[in-house]
């Protein structure tokens, strides 16, 4: 789908995915990009940054659903960003995760409806496959609603799907900010020297979407097929001259991430760059399960088992291009 003279509406579009997507959206003839966010300051500091006559800003939070009937009004694409997505903040603040991850969802979903939105495509995570965390489980919840919400539209035009990807290079929170400023204690943290992540650039994350917004159905859950890398390499690549200390996993952390399990494999299509998990319901197409290849029998795409790894080098190369 296009975005020429279309109306984009991103919820958390001040965050790091948000402001690299709007970048990105600006360049390919969009008529309106509507900023929706909670935090003013970020939003004042992002009109002085773009200074874009077609960027407007809504201060406004997922769980409002009046606010949100009032934004998505003659909206035509919504990109769903806003979450809480720190672990430790959603493990001792659950019931805050799931207002905003969980019911903020279902608002995007029936304020989407109600307003005529063509396309909604919601950002997930590796962390919503298998959870162990409540983020992760609040985000499994989050992509069933997602899902699910195709059989919601009865004659209406909306449509639902779903990106799921792994950590974020750079992003807010990430490790490789972290790493880069307690280096200069010349010790660095290591949870485990046997872990592992998915491993994806900022601007990746953002062409998969928009790739994902001209491929969608409305059901599919998109999984990009990215590279792993190990933890003891990212340190060896920030911080070289640096001690490692092991620390242990924290609480609500896997030692391996997945994107896909066994389960889920059954019902999944590989292409070339990407996965598709197709929804097990009635109202999906039959025609489009015959597009890209079955898995085998047993399949998983976890971290520790993928076929492609970062090395030392290239994670240097790309923590410099940061």
């Amino acid at each position: 789908m296009s975005l020429i003279n279309k109306t984009v509406l991103v919820t958390g579009g001040t965050g790091s995915f948000g402001k690299k997507f709007i970048g990105k959206a600006l360049t390919q003839g969009v008529k309106k990009i509507i900023v929706f966010s909670r935090d003013e300051l970020k939003q004042y500091e992002m009109k002085q940054e773009f200074q874009d006559e077609r960027i407007r800003f809504f201060i406004g939070d997922v769980r409002d659903k009046d606010r949100l009937y009032r934004a998505f009004d003659g909206v035509d694409i919504v990109i769903h960003a806003a979450a809480m997505k720190h672990v430790d903040a959603c493990e001792y603040n659950p019931f805050e995760a799931i207002k905003t991850n969980i019911h903020g969802a279902q608002n995007i979903v029936e304020a989407a409806i109600n307003r005529g939105v063509e396309k909604v495509i919601a950002l997930s995570t590796d962390k919503a496959c298998s959870p162990v965390n409540l983020y992760g489980a609040t985000k499994l919840a989050s992509d069933k609603l997602f899902v699910a919400a195709n059989a919601y539209v009865g004659e209406k035009k909306t449509r639902f799907s779903v990106v799921r990807y792994g950590n974020v290079v750079g992003s807010r929170g990430s490790v490789v900010p972290f790493f880069k400023k307690i280096k200069e204690t010349g010790v660095v943290p290591i949870t485990d020297e046997r872990m592992t992540r998915f491993w994806i650039t900022l601007d990746k994350g953002v062409q998969f979407v928009l790739e994902s917004l001209e491929r969608m159905h409305g059901g599919e859950i998109f999984v990009p097929k990215i590279p792993s890398m190990n933890i003891l390499d990212l340190a060896k690549a920030i911080a070289p001259e640096c001690k490692h200390e092991v620390i242990g996993i924290r609480p609500g952390e896997k030692l391996h991430e997945a994107m896909i399990m066994e389960d889920d494999a059954r019902h999944t299509r590989e292409f070339d760059t990407y996965y598709v998990i197709q929804p097990e319901f009635n109202w999906w197409s039959k025609a489009y399960t015959e597009e890209g290849k079955a898995l085998s029998d047993g399949f998983a795409y976890t971290s520790d088992s993928n076929s492609e790894w970062l090395t030392v080098e290239q994670l240097i190369k790309m923590v410099e291009e940061l």
